[in-house]
């Protein structure tokens, strides 16, 4: 006899509110719905009613607490784009630093949960000691360990200074030498392995119909990575190549245990382009435009739009904005970030595997449910009713003009 039992909105195995309706035979999982738009934080109607661009950068760094310099990496992209502006060489390597210190961390932080997610609670304790050596790294250079403010258009707000260059190769040797034993803990360890080997599989061609990214696609064979396919910043003269399981297994399975896998090796990767990119940096400016007041008058006479795409730790995160002259600070702002692209492959990856591994399987794809940032009307009749795509961009257009107009 099939059941149907809800994991969420509210659940200790998910850290943000999501409905996973599932159906069940026994303990087999036969049928999934994914329930989203749990949450509206109206991050874009927000940024798109600051008073100029500049702070709008600080409300996309709260898209995302973890991917921070993710999603202001990605709208400073999309206004660079659009107004078409030179950034100096030096500043465009210390973001690279500054993108894969986050992605490190990120890492860390995500396979520490994955270890929280099938009880070994002391392999969790360990990698977050691990996770430290960064963090420090990250307020060393940032003056704080989470949002860290260091982007801004034409460059980058802060430099990264003589002295800290010793402390930061000190760090990256800590985590060449660690990564073995780390990679011992997570890939030698048979309870893992029965955890999460053949757990949560998602084929190569589920992953391309399904459109996953990231780790999520590249674990599955996908050799998908903005870095690689259209580089930006300084990612160009570092070659960055996809990680896939089979560098380290000799093949591709597309499981839970895959993505461990990639997002390991991709902390080693990390940790070879910001051995590189300090070695390599070049001296000069950090900023295109020093002067902050003629900075906001460029932006605010500034026409066009532009997309920013940027390879952040869950995936790739999108940004489009339009600029309208005298119109502050953006006359349209959209984001698309990396959950929204990876959510649908639960339900391949949850059908056939056990209700005990829900928790594991959902955490596999690093989930950040907030940064989906969807809507579902409920009319004055008490329905539901779920909104698409023409009929959100419909009402944004409404909203807008009637904004523009002097309204509410």
């Amino acid at each position: 006899m099939k059941y149907e039992i809800p994991i969420g909105p509210i659940h200790p195995a998910l850290k943000e509110p999501i409905l996973l309706q599932l159906t069940v035979e026994g303990e087999e999982i036969k049928d999934v719905d994914v329930i989203a738009s749990q949450n509206h934080r109206g991050i874009e109607w927000i940024g798109m009613n600051r008073n100029n661009p500049v702070q709008s950068i600080y409300i996309a760094e709260r898209i995302c607490g973890i991917c921070n310099i993710s999603h202001p990496a990605a709208v400073i992209l999309a206004v660079e784009e659009a107004m078409n502006m030179d950034v100096p060489d030096r500043a465009q390597y210390i973001r690279v630093i500054q993108c894969e210190l986050e992605r490190i961390h990120s890492h860390l932080l995500w396979a520490g949960v994955a270890a929280h997610e099938i009880g070994f609670d002391s392999l969790l304790h360990y990698t977050w000691k691990v996770r430290e050596k960064v963090m420090d790294i990250l307020e060393l250079v940032n003056g704080n360990r989470v949002t860290k403010a260091i982007m801004m258009y034409g460059g980058v707000r802060r430099d990264i200074k003589k002295e800290h260059i010793p402390k930061i190769k000190k760090m990256l040797e800590y985590y060449k030498e660690g990564f073995d034993k780390l990679a011992k803990f997570f890939l030698e360890d048979k309870t893992i392995e029965m955890r999460t080997r053949n757990v949560g599989i998602l084929t190569k061609e589920d992953a391309l119909k399904l459109g996953a990214i990231g780790p999520t696609a590249r674990a599955s064979g996908v050799k998908k990575d903005v870095r690689q396919d259209q580089p930006y910043f300084a990612y160009p003269d570092f070659d960055v190549k996809a990680i896939t399981p089979d560098m380290f297994t000799g093949e591709v399975v597309g499981d839970t245990y895959d993505r461990i896998v990639v997002r390991l090796l991709e902390v080693k990767q990390s940790v070879e382009i910001i051995e590189r990119a300090l070695d390599e940096m070049p001296s000069g400016d950090i900023l295109a435009e020093p002067k902050l007041v003629k900075l906001l008058m460029d932006l605010k006479k500034a026409e066009g739009e532009g997309v920013g795409r940027h390879e952040a730790p869950r995936g790739e995160v999108i940004h489009y904005v339009k600029l309208k002259k005298d119109f502050e600070p953006f006359f349209s702002w959209k984001v698309r970030a990396p959950t929204y692209s990876n959510i649908m492959s639960w339900i391949p990856m949850l059908k056939g595997c056990q209700i005990a591994d829900v928790p594991i399987v959902a955490a596999s794809i690093d989930p950040c449910i907030s940064c989906t940032n969807r809507v579902i009307r409920i009319n004055n009749d008490g329905k539901r009713e779920i909104i698409g795509g023409d009929e959100l961009h419909r009402l944004s257009v409404k909203k807008t003009k009637r904004l523009l107009e002097g309204g509410s």
